[in-house]
């Protein structure tokens, strides 16, 4: 390393609305060299993002413009280009040739009505100027590097007809298939289960390895840049607040906010009474300027942990209730059609002879890969989707036996909060009217002023201003939007309510925050849950049991600490294996690798 490549100068980035200007990049200056991997990191909205789709000057304008600053290329040849000074002609000549891409979103970047080759081989032919058949076969050879099953099956598939981390490796050929001495990696793994997260991690490793690449690799998970990256750009509201290589970030962070983002991730080796968020480490004054508590996180996390002995007197309680609700032999199926006249052809045991009991009071995790049924039980609980056998029975009355009347009664005692947030709110509906719906519909109080009020005090408790009740849910972040849906699930009054992936999205402070509210408010209105996540670090400190899912099937059930310290299978040892857990040694690996030594 010490070859620089890409050469960030006091870069400023402006969005001008409404006449308004915000900086959501702001006087950001550092290198990146030869073979090394910087981790840029920071809340959505910290301007990591922005900060590199200007150095691929995809920008939209209006209303956005590269106001200030330099981003500078060195090529091989010992060329320094200012990417900010040539036209858009001669841009297109780097962007995707010399700087590649890899987007938070693939099936947003890949066009849903070309096959996923096709795609592939327009950026070979288009930078590379080779014929059909010659573009053809290393677009295979780039499907067999990243690890497709079955290349020339993959070539002539639809993005659809795949999973999320099948795209996500396509989406890493394309941005390979030119060779780029830059490769800015968007969030690539945040929507990914942790075991193919791991593979597309380590896959990225071995690419860059081999060409000797410069990565860029933007992320809100502190955990995966321990194990990456060289060195580590911390971003807040468009400003670098540190920067420094990854030891010295991880053993001795300098600003409240990086000592916050360290904290709230939940740890595997204990058990918190609440986890810590960035604002325990910080505070901003009426005039926006950072005023550090003067706290190191050793010291505010020393007295957190809860005693085991605390923990099996709650357990002992929990445990000598009758269950709240008892699944037995539940299976869902779903019909898979095929030919003119939709005849069955066979079925998807999306859900297979699943049996469990739930506690009032309990937090039960649910646990696996995407596509292991977890969502599915969630969903037929609530008969959202049709069980196709089976017994589920709540507070001793089954289910699936209920009149229309029973489940709409059934309903407003169990609530679902969705794992997407903004698609599951009315976009032409006010966030107040959103919530007060469900009210309306079951009766719950006897007027609108009456119910105005009630909202207004659940905005309250989920830390809302309860003045927004009048806005609309665009007008709100992703954390904001997840504090909504959790304000229409308590405004029925319920008492289980089942989670459904409903942190997955947000950045680690946020989920941190939200984390806390649910545990709040399970203690506040004694509420049981289902916890669904195919994080298995967020579900052992949620859980007092995890149910441990594969493929329509429960793999092993227990204590969650149990679990994690002794799975009884190989496949939750490979979930538990997969977890970036951003431990000093496994930096002090990674960077020995690398032949860096440190202290």
């Amino acid at each position: 390393m010490g070859n620089i490549l890409l050469e960030f100068k006091n870069l400023i980035t402006e969005f001008h609305t409404e006449g308004t200007t915000m900086k959501a990049v702001n006087n950001v200056s550092f290198t990146l060299n030869k073979g090394e991997t910087i981790g840029i990191v920071g809340e959505s909205g910290s301007g990591k993002s922005v900060t590199s789709l200007s150095a691929m000057r995809l920008i939209p304008s209006p209303p956005g413009i590269i106001s200030g600053g330099e981003i500078i290329f060195h090529q091989d040849n010992g060329k320094a280009t200012n990417l900010l000074k040539i036209s858009e002609e001669e841009m297109r000549k780097f962007r995707g040739n010399d700087i590649a891409m890899i987007f938070q979103e693939p099936m947003t970047s890949l066009n849903p009505v070309f096959t996923c080759g096709d795609q592939v081989m327009e950026a070979i032919i288009l930078h590379q100027k080779l014929d059909k058949n010659a573009a053809k076969a290393l677009t295979i050879k780039l499907f067999e590097e990243v690890q497709l099953p079955t290349p020339e099956r993959i070539f002539s598939t639809y993005p659809h007809q795949i999973s999320g981390g099948q795209k996500q490796r396509v989406m890493i050929a394309m941005a390979m298939s030119c060779q780029p001495s830059v490769l800015i990696a968007d969030e690539p793994t945040t929507a990914l289960d942790v075991t193919v997260q791991k593979t597309i991690l380590e896959l990225m490793q071995n690419l860059q390895k081999e060409r000797d690449m410069g990565i860029m690799f933007i992320t809100h998970d502190l955990g995966v840049i321990a194990e990456l990256a060289d060195k580590v750009v911390v971003m807040y509201k468009g400003k670098i607040v540190e920067q420094g290589n990854v030891w010295d970030i991880f053993t001795n962070p300098q600003h409240p906010y990086t000592k916050g983002l360290l904290a709230c991730r939940p740890p595997l080796d204990k058990r918190y009474t609440f986890l810590p968020t960035v604002s325990d480490f910080m505070k901003i004054d009426v005039n926006g300027k950072i005023i550090d508590n003067g706290i190191s996180v050793a010291d505010f996390t020393k007295n957190l942990a809860i005693p085991d002995s605390d923990r099996k007197t709650k357990q002992n309680k929990l445990f000598k209730q009758e269950p709240i609700l008892k699944i037995h032999n539940l299976k869902t199926y779903f019909p898979l059609r095929n030919g003119f006249f939709g005849g069955i052809t066979g079925h998807v045991k999306a859900v297979d002879e699943v049996s469990f009991d739930v506690y009032p009071g309990e937090t039960l995790g649910l646990v696996g890969e995407s596509g292991c049924g977890k969502t599915t039980i969630g969903r037929t609980i609530l008969r959202l989707e049709e069980p196709s056998e089976g017994e589920m029975i709540y507070k001793g009355n089954d289910i699936t036996k209920m009149s229309a009347d029973e489940l709409r009664a059934f309903r407003k005692e169990v609530q679902i909060i969705f794992q997407d947030p903004y698609s599951s709110l009315n976009p032409r509906m006010t966030i107040g009217n959103a919530i007060m719906e469900p009210m309306q519909v079951h009766d719950i109080l006897d007027n609108d002023e009456q119910r105005k009020k009630k909202v207004e005090e659940l905005l309250s408790r989920v830390s809302l201003d309860p003045a927004h009740f009048y806005r609309y849910p665009h007008e709100f972040s992703g954390g904001q939007r997840q504090r909504i849906g959790i304000a229409r699930a308590l405004a029925v009054n319920p008492k289980f309510i089942i989670c459904d992936e409903s942190v997955s999205a947000l950045d680690v402070s946020v989920q941190a925050q939200v984390l806390n509210l649910l545990n709040e408010l399970k203690e506040e209105f004694g509420l049981t849950y289902i916890f669904i996540s195919h994080d298995l670090s967020v579900v052992k400190y949620m859980s007092d049991r995890m149910v441990v899912m594969q493929q329509g099937k429960i793999e092993e059930m227990g204590d969650a600490d149990q679990i994690y310290n002794k799975p009884s299978t190989t496949y939750t040892q490979k979930l538990i294996d997969a977890i970036p857990e951003g431990k000093l040694d496994d930096i002090k690996a990674h960077l020995s690798a690398k032949g860096i030594k440190v202290s």
